[in-house]
């Protein structure tokens, strides 16, 4: 399966979807790995909620279970693995932390895609609010902004009009009486 998987990777240039939920085990990688290149491009810290996973694609949200608590965290696929045989997925160490797992280094996992539009309950009988979208189409008041922007234009004008008197009032002497 997993040659397959691969060749048709190569070949299509496109990685397949896989089923929605795979059990299987799960491992993390170690604090020293952080600041390493991951598959993506991206920087490996151990902070971060990523994860390996073999095929789904990059930016994948994955939603990681661990059944032995319940406990459960959604991670992003940034790289590619884990590269043996029996485990599904590669989990940064906040991950694991989050599922509970650092203490064990492999456990068994529920491994899914995870979709946030989903929306997990809407009752029945939600109503949506009622809105009075009322105009002022009638209304001879006009609104606070448009009167206060009046006053500034009025304001200019008037300002430009003092400038526009005071320039031709201003009238030219020279000190030579000889000159006109």
């Amino acid at each position: 399966m997993r040659i397959l998987i691969t060749t048709l990777t190569l070949l299509l240039g496109f990685t397949p979807l896989v089923a929605q939920t795979q059990r299987g085990k799960a491992s993390y990688y170690a604090k020293s790995w952080t600041g390493r290149k991951t598959a993506d491009g991206s920087r490996l810290h151990h902070d971060s909620l990523t994860c390996a996973h073999k095929t789904y694609p990059f930016g994948t949200l994955l939603k990681v279970t661990n059944p032995a608590n319940g406990l459960s965290v959604i991670v992003k696929v940034t790289d590619r693995g884990p590269y043996v045989k029996g485990r599904i997925v590669d989990l940064s160490v906040r991950a694991a932390k989050e599922l509970g797992i650092l203490s064990r280094g492999i456990a068994p996992v529920i491994v899914e895609r995870y979709n946030p539009t989903i929306i997990p309950f809407r009752p029945e009988d939600f109503e949506l609010p009622e809105f009075d979208l009322g105009t002022n189409d009638g209304s001879d008041t006009k609104p606070i902004w448009m009167e206060l922007r009046d006053q500034r234009i009025k304001r200019r004008q008037e300002q430009e009009r003092k400038d526009s008197l005071a320039k031709r009032s201003l009238t030219f002497v020279s000190p030579d009486p000889e000159f006109p």
